[in-house]
Protein backbone atom coordinates (compact mmCIF):
# COMPACT_ATOMS: atom_id res chain seq x y z
CA UNK A 1 0.00 0.00 0.00
CA UNK A 2 1.40 3.29 -1.44
CA UNK A 3 1.64 5.88 1.93
CA UNK A 4 -0.61 8.79 1.39
CA UNK A 5 -0.63 12.06 3.30
CA UNK A 6 -3.63 14.86 2.77
CA UNK A 7 -3.12 18.98 2.39
CA UNK A 8 -5.99 20.55 3.31
CA UNK A 9 -9.21 18.79 1.46
CA UNK A 10 -6.76 16.99 -1.37
CA UNK A 11 -5.16 13.42 -0.50
CA UNK A 12 -2.19 12.72 -2.47
CA UNK A 13 -0.62 9.22 -3.35
CA UNK A 14 -2.19 5.93 -3.21
CA UNK A 15 -5.17 6.00 -5.70
CA UNK A 16 -5.83 9.07 -5.54
CA UNK A 17 -6.15 11.83 -7.79
CA UNK A 18 -2.73 13.48 -9.38
CA UNK A 19 -2.33 16.43 -7.64
CA UNK A 20 -1.37 18.96 -10.21
CA UNK A 21 1.25 21.98 -9.19
CA UNK A 22 0.96 25.06 -11.03
CA UNK A 23 4.50 26.55 -10.59
CA UNK A 24 4.51 30.46 -10.81
CA UNK A 25 7.96 30.15 -9.58
CA UNK A 26 9.46 33.55 -10.79
CA UNK A 27 6.86 33.92 -13.70
CA UNK A 28 5.21 37.15 -11.52
CA UNK A 29 8.18 38.95 -12.88
CA UNK A 30 8.24 40.47 -9.54
CA UNK A 31 5.01 42.26 -10.34
CA UNK A 32 1.72 40.98 -7.70
CA UNK A 33 -0.83 41.52 -10.14
CA UNK A 34 0.72 38.94 -12.60
CA UNK A 35 1.22 36.87 -9.69
CA UNK A 36 -2.87 37.32 -9.05
CA UNK A 37 -3.66 36.69 -13.08
CA UNK A 38 -1.54 33.73 -12.60
CA UNK A 39 -3.21 31.90 -9.24
CA UNK A 40 -6.75 32.75 -11.08
CA UNK A 41 -5.82 30.92 -14.32
CA UNK A 42 -5.14 28.06 -12.00
CA UNK A 43 -8.20 28.20 -10.68
CA UNK A 44 -10.15 28.43 -13.96
CA UNK A 45 -7.62 25.46 -14.92
CA UNK A 46 -8.75 23.87 -11.56
CA UNK A 47 -5.01 23.00 -10.38
CA UNK A 48 -4.85 21.50 -7.49
CA UNK A 49 -1.98 23.86 -6.47
CA UNK A 50 0.26 27.21 -7.47
CA UNK A 51 3.43 27.06 -6.16
CA UNK A 52 6.33 30.04 -5.43
CA UNK A 53 9.76 30.32 -4.51
CA UNK A 54 11.07 32.16 -1.14
CA UNK A 55 14.79 32.87 -0.70
CA UNK A 56 16.85 35.02 1.15
CA UNK A 57 19.71 36.71 -1.30
CA UNK A 58 21.90 37.84 0.79
CA UNK A 59 22.64 34.16 1.60
CA UNK A 60 21.75 32.64 -1.75
CA UNK A 61 25.61 32.81 -3.06
CA UNK A 62 28.79 34.18 -2.02
CA UNK A 63 29.51 37.89 -2.62
CA UNK A 64 31.54 37.49 -5.36
CA UNK A 65 28.55 35.23 -7.53
CA UNK A 66 26.05 37.96 -6.44
CA UNK A 67 27.76 40.99 -7.45
CA UNK A 68 29.09 39.91 -10.75
CA UNK A 69 27.49 41.09 -13.86
CA UNK A 70 24.30 39.97 -15.40
CA UNK A 71 23.73 40.76 -18.37
CA UNK A 72 20.77 38.26 -19.17
CA UNK A 73 18.08 40.40 -17.52
CA UNK A 74 18.81 44.21 -18.13
CA UNK A 75 14.95 44.65 -17.40
CA UNK A 76 15.36 43.05 -13.95
CA UNK A 77 19.25 44.53 -12.93
CA UNK A 78 22.38 44.56 -14.31
CA UNK A 79 23.74 42.19 -11.68
CA UNK A 80 22.96 38.69 -10.26
CA UNK A 81 21.83 39.94 -7.10
CA UNK A 82 20.04 42.70 -8.61
CA UNK A 83 17.96 40.18 -10.56
CA UNK A 84 17.08 38.37 -7.81
CA UNK A 85 16.32 41.26 -5.84
CA UNK A 86 14.12 42.43 -8.33
CA UNK A 87 12.17 39.30 -8.83
CA UNK A 88 11.75 38.25 -5.12
CA UNK A 89 8.61 39.37 -3.35
CA UNK A 90 8.80 41.20 -0.07
CA UNK A 91 7.50 39.14 3.29
CA UNK A 92 3.98 41.50 2.78
CA UNK A 93 3.51 40.76 -0.42
CA UNK A 94 3.80 36.86 -0.24
CA UNK A 95 0.79 37.60 2.77
CA UNK A 96 -1.03 38.63 0.57
CA UNK A 97 -0.60 36.17 -1.95
CA UNK A 98 -1.18 33.75 0.32
CA UNK A 99 -4.17 35.31 1.51
CA UNK A 100 -5.19 35.53 -2.36
CA UNK A 101 -4.99 31.56 -2.98
CA UNK A 102 -7.08 31.01 0.05
CA UNK A 103 -10.09 33.65 -1.26
CA UNK A 104 -9.49 30.98 -4.37
CA UNK A 105 -9.88 28.33 -2.44
CA UNK A 106 -6.48 26.74 -4.01
CA UNK A 107 -3.85 25.53 -1.81
CA UNK A 108 -0.45 27.58 -1.61
CA UNK A 109 3.02 25.87 -1.63
CA UNK A 110 6.35 27.47 -1.85
CA UNK A 111 9.78 26.44 -2.39
CA UNK A 112 11.75 27.52 0.61
CA UNK A 113 15.37 27.82 -0.43
CA UNK A 114 17.19 28.56 2.80
CA UNK A 115 16.55 28.68 6.52
CA UNK A 116 15.18 31.80 7.70
CA UNK A 117 12.79 31.46 4.41
CA UNK A 118 11.56 28.38 5.68
CA UNK A 119 11.09 29.85 9.03
CA UNK A 120 9.00 32.58 7.52
CA UNK A 121 7.23 30.34 5.33
CA UNK A 122 5.97 28.50 8.54
CA UNK A 123 4.94 32.02 10.18
CA UNK A 124 2.52 32.73 7.39
CA UNK A 125 1.18 29.11 7.89
CA UNK A 126 1.84 27.06 4.45
CA UNK A 127 0.56 23.35 4.16
CA UNK A 128 3.87 22.06 2.94
CA UNK A 129 7.05 22.73 1.62
CA UNK A 130 8.85 22.63 -1.83
CA UNK A 131 12.45 21.12 -2.28
CA UNK A 132 14.23 22.35 -4.78
CA UNK A 133 16.84 19.54 -6.73
CA UNK A 134 19.52 21.99 -5.61
CA UNK A 135 18.72 21.67 -2.24
CA UNK A 136 18.40 18.26 -1.69
CA UNK A 137 21.76 17.82 -0.79
CA UNK A 138 21.54 20.56 1.84
CA UNK A 139 20.90 18.46 4.83
CA UNK A 140 20.46 21.29 7.53
CA UNK A 141 17.88 22.90 5.50
CA UNK A 142 16.28 19.37 5.14
CA UNK A 143 16.50 18.85 8.40
CA UNK A 144 15.75 22.03 9.63
CA UNK A 145 12.52 22.07 7.65
CA UNK A 146 11.68 18.13 8.68
CA UNK A 147 11.42 19.29 12.44
CA UNK A 148 8.34 20.99 11.27
CA UNK A 149 6.58 18.36 10.57
CA UNK A 150 4.89 19.36 7.35
CA UNK A 151 4.43 17.25 3.93
CA UNK A 152 7.18 18.12 1.92
CA UNK A 153 7.78 17.77 -1.92
CA UNK A 154 11.37 17.23 -2.64
CA UNK A 155 12.50 16.92 -6.32
CA UNK A 156 15.39 14.70 -7.12
CA UNK A 157 17.62 16.55 -10.20
CA UNK A 158 20.79 16.13 -10.43
CA UNK A 159 21.66 13.87 -7.87
CA UNK A 160 22.36 10.02 -7.06
CA UNK A 161 19.93 7.24 -5.82
CA UNK A 162 22.65 7.48 -2.52
CA UNK A 163 21.84 10.99 -1.58
CA UNK A 164 18.41 10.60 -2.39
CA UNK A 165 19.00 7.57 0.33
CA UNK A 166 20.27 9.72 2.68
CA UNK A 167 17.83 12.64 2.07
CA UNK A 168 14.65 10.44 2.60
CA UNK A 169 16.00 8.68 5.43
CA UNK A 170 16.76 12.14 7.17
CA UNK A 171 13.11 13.44 6.74
CA UNK A 172 11.50 9.51 7.46
CA UNK A 173 13.29 10.19 10.95
CA UNK A 174 10.88 13.20 11.65
CA UNK A 175 7.78 11.08 10.54
CA UNK A 176 7.62 13.67 8.14
CA UNK A 177 4.64 13.27 5.06
CA UNK A 178 7.04 13.08 1.66
CA UNK A 179 6.76 12.31 -1.78
CA UNK A 180 9.51 12.74 -4.17
CA UNK A 181 9.69 14.63 -7.34
CA UNK A 182 11.72 12.48 -10.37
CA UNK A 183 12.89 15.50 -12.43
CA UNK A 184 15.42 16.91 -14.70
CA UNK A 185 16.97 19.85 -13.85
CA UNK A 186 17.87 21.29 -17.72
CA UNK A 187 15.81 23.82 -18.83
CA UNK A 188 14.19 22.98 -20.96
CA UNK A 189 14.76 19.39 -21.17
CA UNK A 190 14.15 17.26 -24.45
CA UNK A 191 12.32 13.81 -24.66
CA UNK A 192 15.62 11.69 -25.06
CA UNK A 193 16.86 13.97 -21.49
CA UNK A 194 13.35 12.98 -19.47
CA UNK A 195 14.17 9.09 -18.33
CA UNK A 196 10.23 8.66 -17.23
CA UNK A 197 11.42 5.20 -16.19
CA UNK A 198 12.91 6.40 -13.01
CA UNK A 199 9.54 6.95 -11.88
CA UNK A 200 9.01 3.41 -11.75
CA UNK A 201 12.77 2.74 -10.47
CA UNK A 202 11.62 5.51 -7.31
CA UNK A 203 8.28 3.51 -6.84
CA UNK A 204 10.50 0.14 -6.47
CA UNK A 205 12.86 1.96 -4.26
CA UNK A 206 10.24 3.75 -2.44
CA UNK A 207 7.81 1.68 -1.77
CA UNK A 208 6.14 4.09 1.06
CA UNK A 209 6.68 6.82 -0.52
CA UNK A 210 4.54 8.67 -3.32
CA UNK A 211 6.38 9.74 -6.53
CA UNK A 212 5.46 12.67 -8.46
CA UNK A 213 7.15 14.33 -11.86
CA UNK A 214 8.15 17.99 -11.41
CA UNK A 215 8.95 18.64 -15.67
CA UNK A 216 10.88 21.24 -17.70
CA UNK A 217 10.00 20.03 -20.96
CA UNK A 218 8.19 22.11 -23.57
CA UNK A 219 4.71 21.10 -23.79
CA UNK A 220 2.44 18.45 -21.81
CA UNK A 221 3.55 15.55 -23.79
CA UNK A 222 5.93 13.93 -20.75
CA UNK A 223 3.86 14.97 -18.39
CA UNK A 224 0.72 12.97 -19.61
CA UNK A 225 2.97 10.60 -19.94
CA UNK A 226 4.30 10.72 -16.29
CA UNK A 227 0.29 10.63 -15.33
CA UNK A 228 0.26 7.33 -17.68
CA UNK A 229 2.94 5.60 -15.57
CA UNK A 230 1.57 6.43 -12.05
CA UNK A 231 3.08 10.01 -10.96
CA UNK A 232 1.25 11.27 -7.98
CA UNK A 233 2.08 14.98 -8.20
CA UNK A 234 2.59 16.97 -11.29
CA UNK A 235 4.27 20.18 -11.03
CA UNK A 236 4.79 22.17 -14.25
CA UNK A 237 5.96 25.98 -14.69
CA UNK A 238 3.14 28.13 -16.43
CA UNK A 239 3.13 31.70 -17.90
CA UNK A 240 0.68 34.20 -19.78
CA UNK A 241 3.78 35.37 -22.29
CA UNK A 242 6.41 32.90 -22.66
CA UNK A 243 8.23 35.50 -24.82
CA UNK A 244 8.67 37.76 -21.89
CA UNK A 245 12.32 38.54 -19.84
CA UNK A 246 12.93 35.88 -17.06
CA UNK A 247 14.80 32.94 -16.03
CA UNK A 248 11.61 30.12 -16.52
CA UNK A 249 8.90 31.26 -19.31
CA UNK A 250 10.57 29.92 -22.10
CA UNK A 251 10.04 26.84 -20.66
CA UNK A 252 6.56 26.94 -19.07
CA UNK A 253 3.32 26.03 -20.46
CA UNK A 254 0.53 28.50 -20.91
CA UNK A 255 -2.73 28.44 -19.25
CA UNK A 256 -4.67 26.94 -22.27
CA UNK A 257 -1.86 24.12 -21.95
CA UNK A 258 -2.28 23.97 -18.09
CA UNK A 259 -6.08 23.27 -18.56
CA UNK A 260 -5.25 20.59 -21.24
CA UNK A 261 -2.74 18.93 -19.37
CA UNK A 262 -5.42 18.80 -16.29
CA UNK A 263 -8.30 17.77 -18.54
CA UNK A 264 -6.28 15.31 -20.59
CA UNK A 265 -4.61 14.38 -17.14
CA UNK A 266 -8.03 13.20 -16.03
CA UNK A 267 -9.13 11.28 -18.70
CA UNK A 268 -5.68 9.52 -18.52
CA UNK A 269 -6.15 8.45 -14.55
CA UNK A 270 -9.57 7.19 -15.81
CA UNK A 271 -8.35 4.67 -18.24
CA UNK A 272 -5.87 3.38 -16.16
CA UNK A 273 -8.79 2.22 -14.00
CA UNK A 274 -8.48 -0.40 -11.16
CA UNK A 275 -6.29 -3.44 -12.38
CA UNK A 276 -8.87 -5.68 -11.35
CA UNK A 277 -9.97 -7.59 -14.60
CA UNK A 278 -13.72 -7.92 -14.70
CA UNK A 279 -16.17 -7.88 -17.62
CA UNK A 280 -18.02 -4.58 -17.83
CA UNK A 281 -21.88 -4.65 -18.56
CA UNK A 282 -21.63 -3.41 -22.00
CA UNK A 283 -19.28 -5.92 -22.54
CA UNK A 284 -21.70 -8.90 -21.49
CA UNK A 285 -23.83 -7.25 -24.42
CA UNK A 286 -20.86 -7.79 -27.15
CA UNK A 287 -20.19 -10.96 -25.36
CA UNK A 288 -23.58 -12.36 -25.31
CA UNK A 289 -23.53 -11.35 -29.11
CA UNK A 290 -20.41 -12.42 -30.98
CA UNK A 291 -18.62 -15.18 -28.37
CA UNK A 292 -18.71 -19.13 -29.89
CA UNK A 293 -20.99 -21.35 -28.56
CA UNK A 294 -21.47 -25.17 -29.18
CA UNK A 295 -23.67 -26.03 -31.67
CA UNK A 296 -25.45 -28.84 -33.86
CA UNK A 297 -23.61 -29.23 -37.20
CA UNK A 298 -25.65 -32.33 -38.39
CA UNK A 299 -28.91 -33.65 -37.34
CA UNK A 300 -28.38 -35.94 -34.58
CA UNK A 301 -30.94 -38.34 -33.76
CA UNK A 302 -32.05 -39.41 -29.99
CA UNK A 303 -29.84 -42.06 -28.61
CA UNK A 304 -27.42 -41.08 -30.53
CA UNK A 305 -23.66 -40.35 -29.08
CA UNK A 306 -22.54 -37.26 -29.49
CA UNK A 307 -18.66 -36.88 -31.06
CA UNK A 308 -16.68 -34.40 -31.99
CA UNK A 309 -17.54 -34.08 -35.99
CA UNK A 310 -21.34 -33.74 -34.93
CA UNK A 311 -20.29 -30.39 -33.45
CA UNK A 312 -19.08 -27.00 -34.69
CA UNK A 313 -19.04 -23.38 -33.09
CA UNK A 314 -20.82 -20.51 -33.67
CA UNK A 315 -22.22 -17.33 -32.32
CA UNK A 316 -24.47 -15.95 -30.59
CA UNK A 317 -22.45 -16.58 -27.01
CA UNK A 318 -25.47 -17.46 -25.43
CA UNK A 319 -24.62 -20.75 -25.29
CA UNK A 320 -22.22 -23.12 -24.14
CA UNK A 321 -18.81 -21.82 -24.01
CA UNK A 322 -16.65 -24.06 -26.07
CA UNK A 323 -14.29 -25.29 -22.97
CA UNK A 324 -17.25 -27.66 -22.31
CA UNK A 325 -17.12 -29.88 -25.50
CA UNK A 326 -15.21 -32.32 -22.97
CA UNK A 327 -18.43 -32.47 -21.26
CA UNK A 328 -20.53 -33.09 -24.40
CA UNK A 329 -18.55 -35.81 -26.33
CA UNK A 330 -19.39 -39.02 -25.51
CA UNK A 331 -23.20 -38.00 -24.40
CA UNK A 332 -26.29 -39.68 -25.60
CA UNK A 333 -28.60 -37.33 -27.40
CA UNK A 334 -31.88 -37.26 -25.42
CA UNK A 335 -33.89 -35.60 -27.78
CA UNK A 336 -33.86 -35.51 -31.37
CA UNK A 337 -31.02 -32.76 -32.03
CA UNK A 338 -31.56 -30.65 -35.31
CA UNK A 339 -29.03 -29.16 -37.15
CA UNK A 340 -27.10 -25.63 -36.53
CA UNK A 341 -28.84 -25.31 -33.33
CA UNK A 342 -27.26 -24.39 -29.66
CA UNK A 343 -26.36 -27.06 -27.82
CA UNK A 344 -27.38 -27.23 -24.04
CA UNK A 345 -26.90 -29.64 -21.28
CA UNK A 346 -30.96 -30.68 -21.02
CA UNK A 347 -30.60 -32.32 -24.84
CA UNK A 348 -27.58 -34.59 -23.42
CA UNK A 349 -27.46 -37.50 -21.00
Amino acid sequence: MIHTFKIKNKIIGGDNACFIIAEIGLNHNGDIKIAKKLIDQAVKAEADCVKFQKRNVDTLAIKEVLDAEDDRFPEFGKTYRAIREYLEFSERQYKEIKDYCDKKNIIFLCTAFDIESADFLEKLGVEAYKIASHSLTNLPLIEHIARKGKPMFVSTGMCTLNEIDKTVNLIKKYHCPLLLFHCISVYPQSPKESNLKMIDILNRRYKDIPIGYSGHEIGITISLAAIALGAKAVERHFTLNRNIAGFDHKLSIHPEELKELITKGREIEDALGSGKKSILGKEWITRKKYHASIVSKVNIPKGTIITKNMLTFKNPGIGLETYYLPKIIGKKAVIDIKGDVLITFNMIK
